[in-house]
């Protein structure tokens, strides 16, 4: 889900710190704090060339590399015992990757085919402007960093994990209902 500029910097770089400070702080049997700060550093460095207007690109290659690393982390993090953070912490990205895949099925899509539709995507059509939907998709994962560190280390348990969907609802359906900002020069000879 690269579409836009530093968007997988954003996921990335949440990923890593939240699993960083999970098994950092959490003392979890495998300690991934230090795998997960590396990919957070990464991604970040990354992120200088990639922010708006992007210089370089993960293209397929650093994308797919990527994916794999996120899916270790997450997939490690849940093995551990953490299955909720791990399910919290790529929130985002799994419920606009989720809900795509299905309305494109439902609409009689190849869904193995490039696209635009993905919320984030059809909000930067409508706005124009990369960082202010890359920075709304930072403050959701910003939250979706606190609700997985609340239940990693407080019983929050399903409690968490529906608020943090909320936050992530919430945000889609801002994205989804977005209109066009409108011009401050209409009159303008």
């Amino acid at each position: 889900m690269d579409g836009i500029d530093g968007m997988s910097v954003v996921e990335a770089s949440c990923i890593g710190i939240g699993g960083a400070v999970i098994t950092g702080v959490n003392g979890t049997e495998l300690n991934l704090a230090g795998p997960a700060a590396i990919v957070a550093g990464a991604a970040i460095g990354f992120g200088i060339w990639n922010w708006h207007p992007a210089k370089i690109f993960l293209g397929e290659v650093g994308s797919v590399g990527l994916g794999f690393v996120l899916g270790w982390l997450l997939l490690s993090l849940a093995a551990s015992g953490q299955w909720l953070p791990a399910l919290i912490l790529p929130l985002y990205y799994l419920a606009d990757a989720t809900v795509t895949l299905f309305r494109r099925l439902l609409g009689g899509k190849k869904i193995w085919r490039a696209h635009r539709c993905h919320f984030y995507q059809y909000a930067v059509r409508q706005n124009g402007n990369h960082r202010v939907i890359v920075l709304s998709v930072l403050c959701c994962n910003l939250v979706l960093i606190v609700a997985a560190v609340w239940a990693a280390f407080w019983d929050g348990g399903w409690l968490t994990l529906i608020l943090a969907g909320a936050a992530v609802l919430l945000l889609l359906y801002n994205f989804a209902t977005m209109k066009r900002p409108k011009s401050t020069l209409k009159n303008f000879p």
